[in-house]
């Protein structure tokens, strides 16, 4: 029960971040700083990103290292939900996900 309700404010604490969005259906951007571990490395982790949730990735860096964590700076664009999803998706995969300030100023990150 107590993991349920973890769950449930991780889920309002993100869509808090999106208050100054009025619209459910309004696109926005995010910026992320995703750590991927190595038993990571052969999963399509961002490729779902678009493929299941709609996302519009943008990759602005990426730090490689053979057989070690790889550091993935993106920008992720697409609606709330969207958003929220995508989030709730690299959350359950318990990756590291540092936000960064929103390139366009509108000082949404997570």
């Amino acid at each position: 029960m107590s993991a349920l309700n973890n769950q449930k404010t991780n889920f309002q604490n993100r869509l808090s971040l999106v208050s100054s969005v009025s619209e459910k259906t309004q696109v926005t951007q995010i910026r992320l700083r995703i750590h991927i571990p190595k038993c990571y490395l052969q999963a399509p982790v961002i490729s779902q990103l678009i493929s299941t949730y709609g996302l519009v990735v943008n990759i602005t860096k990426a730090m490689l290292q053979p057989n070690a964590e790889r550091c993935f700076d993106i920008e992720l664009r697409g609606t709330v939900p969207q958003i929220s999803s995508g989030l709730a998706y690299l959350e359950s995969l318990n990756l590291r996900i540092v936000g960064k300030p929103n390139a366009d100023g509108d000082s949404w990150f997570y």
